[in-house]
C-alpha cells in the first residue's frame, strides 16, 4: 500500500471519529452523559404546560436531578429539583407564563444528575409572554354563590365562571393563548343534568357552537373534558339544573327591603 493511501485512510478514519463522537454528544446519548431529557412539543405559547422527562442510566440513591430553565436572554426562568423513578426515569411539567418569560425565542433547559460529568441540554421555541400569571391548574369561585370550581387548562387561562339560571347553564370566559382543553369538575349541588332521576348528556357549547367533550362521574361531582379552538372566548355548559345567581327568597327578601325603605321615607317626608 502506498504512503499516500495509507495516509488517506487514516485521514477518513480521523474525520468519521470526530464526526461520530459530535452526533452523539448532540442526541444527549445515554450511555455517553448518564443522562437525557426530552421535552413532549418543540414550540410553546404563553400559557401552555411544558412537559419535561427524561432517563438516568444509573440510579444513585436519594439524588434527585437538578432542573434549570433559562430564557432566549439568558436569564434562569425556572429551577426545581426532581425525584427519579425506580425505573430510572423522572418528569415534571412547568408553567409557560409570567414576569420572567417575556423574551421570545430558544430556551435552554439544562439537567443535572449526581456530578458534573452527568449532564443533559435541550431546546424549546417559545413565543413569549404577556405577563399571565395565571396557572393551568387552580380553582376559581362561581359568581354570586358560595361554589369553588377546581380546574385544568392548557392553552389559556380561565377568567370567570357565572350561571345563568334562565339557561340552566354556566357561562366560562376563557382567554387562549393557542388551540387547548379545558378540565373542570362540577359539583351536582351546582348544575346537573337528568332526566326522570337519572344522568342525562349535558350541552357544552363554545362561542354558541355546540361541541363534544369527555366526562367522568361520581355519586357528587361530573368532569368534563373540553377541547377548545385559539381565539375562544366563552363556554357554555348547559344542564337541567343550575343553582341561580340570586335566588327567589333572596330577591324577595331584597324587595321587601326596599319596599320598606321606600315606605319609611315616605312618612318621613
Amino acid at each position: 500500500m502506498s504512503t499516500h493511501l495509507k495516509a488517506f485512510i487514516l485521514y477518513a478514519i480521523i474525520i468519521v471519529s470526530i464526526g461520530g463522537g459530535s452526533a452523539f454528544a448532540q442526541t444527549g446519548d445515554l450511555d455517553l452523559s448518564g443522562i437525557v431529557v426530552t421535552t413532549d412539543k418543540e414550540s410553546y405559547n404563553d400559557g401552555d404546560t411544558v412537559v419535561i422527562s427524561g432517563q438516568v442510566r444509573d440510579l444513585l440513591s436519594g439524588t434527585p436531578v437538578s432542573l434549570q430553565v433559562f430564557a432566549a436572554n439568558g436569564n434562569l426562568v425556572t429551577i426545581e429539583q426532581i425525584d427519579i423513578s425506580p425505573d430510572k426515569t423522572f418528569s415534571t411539567e412547568i408553567f409557560a407564563g409570567g414576569g420572567l418569560w417575556k423574551s421570545k425565542g430558544t430556551y435552554t433547559i439544562k439537567v443535572l444528575y449526581g456530578t458534573q460529568s452527568r449532564t443533559a441540554e435541550t431546546t424549546f421555541e417559545f413565543s413569549g409572554s404577556e405577563g399571565i400569571t395565571t396557572k393551568p391548574t387552580g380553582t376559581i369561585g362561581v359568581d354570586r354563590t358560595n361554589f369553588v370550581l377546581s380546574y385544568t387548562i392548557k392553552g389559556g387561562s380561565v377568567l370567570s365562571v357565572t350561571p345563568d339560571d334562565e339557561a340552566n347553564s354556566l357561562i366560562i370566559a376563557i382567554k387562549t393563548t393557542s388551540d387547548g382543553e379545558l378540565k373542570i369538575t362540577l359539583p351536582r349541588a351546582l348544575i346537573d343534568a337528568k332526566i326522570n332521576g337519572q344522568d342525562d348528556n349535558f350541552f357544552v357549547l363554545i362561542d354558541g357552537e355546540e361541541v363534544e367533550f369527555e366526562e367522568t362521574t361520581t355519586d357528587t361531582d361530573r368532569t368534563l373534558t373540553i377541547a377548545f379552538p385559539d381565539g375562544a372566548e366563552e363556554i357554555e355548559i348547559i344542564g337541567s339544573f343550575v343553582v341561580p345567581e340570586f335566588g327567589t327568597i333572596a330577591a324577595l327578601i331584597l324587595a321587601i327591603a326596599i319596599i320598606s325603605i321606600i315606605a319609611y321615607q315616605q312618612r318621613q317626608d
